[in-house]
């Protein structure tokens, strides 16, 4: 799984905000639900909206589905990005390789 950081790539993007990232929040949410997790260690986790906290059954799915499941979801994403970064490469070296051409050449591929 990428880790993008504040000085990523993807963090000074022209195309959106990292707050406009919905996988950067997933995986963001990913970090705070595991560090969550591992300081409560042992105690029940307290929800806003419902007086039973999470107790060790909650907290055990929290654990064995919910995170590895997050955690396949972003790697499938990992995958996308890695198909389209070689797809956008691929086409930057074809520009590049057709602006290298003479122009007689380029005029005879387009006839």
């Amino acid at each position: 799984m990428a880790t993008l950081s504040a000085g990523s790539p993807a963090a000074t993007s022209p195309f959106c905000r990292p707050e406009e990232d919905p996988f950067l929040l997933l995986e963001s949410t990913l970090r705070s639900v595991e560090e969550i997790l591992l300081r409560r260690r042992g105690l029940p986790l307290r929800r806003t909206w419902i007086e039973q906290p999470y107790g060790e059954e909650e907290i055990t799915l929290l654990e064995e589905e919910v995170i590895p499941a997050i955690q396949q979801c972003l790697a499938r994403v990992d995958e996308l990005d890695e198909r389209l970064l070689a797809e956008q490469e691929l086409m930057q070296r074809c520009e590049l390789e057709l602006q290298r051409q003479p122009l007689s050449v380029q005029k005879l591929q387009m006839a």
